[in-house]
């Protein structure tokens, strides 16, 4: 059964039993090195630690490198834990030597789960054939335009929760015609229209922006959905990616 949020407080279950928000705000747009504008920001707001959920990656991939670059952002995030700590990419390789090193911080108490991202069928295949923890989450390129049915089918199937990054495909497509037509139909913004389809199939959804406006703007999409039609109109969209696509990169171990 596909989990879907209904609000902003909804949480997925991933398969270490952690419970993850199925809504959140991606930082990638941000100046390079934004950990610390995380950490004063989280501080500022006055929220408690515990009620915030940090996910980070790691860029290189090799057992030192993972073991440094934690540690780094350990420490700028000035957090005694990370609570989803992701491989960027498969592409560089290395990638068993630094998933070990994850499940190190992982039982030390340094980080509640460790997962993927860009990682194809035959990588989690791979990971799967040398005996380590299914990854509890993979975060990919997810929207109208890039729905790899086969990819989200089998993380599914095999208990990984899906997350998907650039659900407003890097802003290329916002005066396409459909989907303009669409979001007049519905009564919501092209960027509305684009996130509640992400979050209305069940993605764990990341809209990434750094003006506030936005950032409100772009959490009103639970209190209404998009009909049946009008999303038959944004499936029928041909895949076409917007950003890389290292899914479908070599394995290098």
């Amino acid at each position: 059964m596909v989990t879907t949020a209904r609000s902003l407080s909804s949480t997925i279950r991933l398969n270490d039993g952690v419970e993850m928000p199925m809504f959140g705000l991606g930082t990638w747009q941000a100046k390079a090195g934004n950990q610390a504008e995380d950490r004063a920001g989280i501080k500022k707001s006055g929220v408690k630690r515990d009620d915030v959920f940090l996910v980070t990656k790691l860029w290189t991939n090799s057992y030192e490198s993972c073991k440094d670059e934690f540690n780094t952002s350990l420490k700028e995030l000035d957090s005694g834990y990370i609570d989803l700590y992701l491989i960027h990419s498969p592409s560089d390789g290395y990638v068993l030597e630094s998933y070990k090193a994850m499940m190190e911080f992982q039982q030390k108490g340094l980080v509640r789960s460790i997962g993927v991202s860009n990682f194809g069928i035959h990588h989690l295949e791979k990971m799967k054939k040398a005996g380590v923890p299914t990854p509890a989450v993979n975060q990919i390129e997810l929207h109208s335009w890039m729905k790899r049915y086969e990819l989200v089918k089998y993380c599914r199937d095999n208990g990984i929760a899906v997350m998907g990054y650039s659900p407003l495909v890097k802003a290329e497509r916002m005066k396409d015609h459909t989907l303009v037509s669409v979001a007049k139909t519905i009564g919501k913004t092209v960027g509305q229209t684009l996130i509640r389809y992400s979050v209305q199939i069940g993605y764990i959804t990341i809209p990434k922006t750094v003006k506030p406006a936005r950032i409100i703007e772009n959490a009103d999409v639970f209190e209404w959905s998009i009909p049946e039609q009008e999303m038959t109109k944004l499936n029928s969209f041909p895949e076409n990616s917007c950003t890389w696509n290292p899914a479908v990169s070599l394995w290098k171990g």
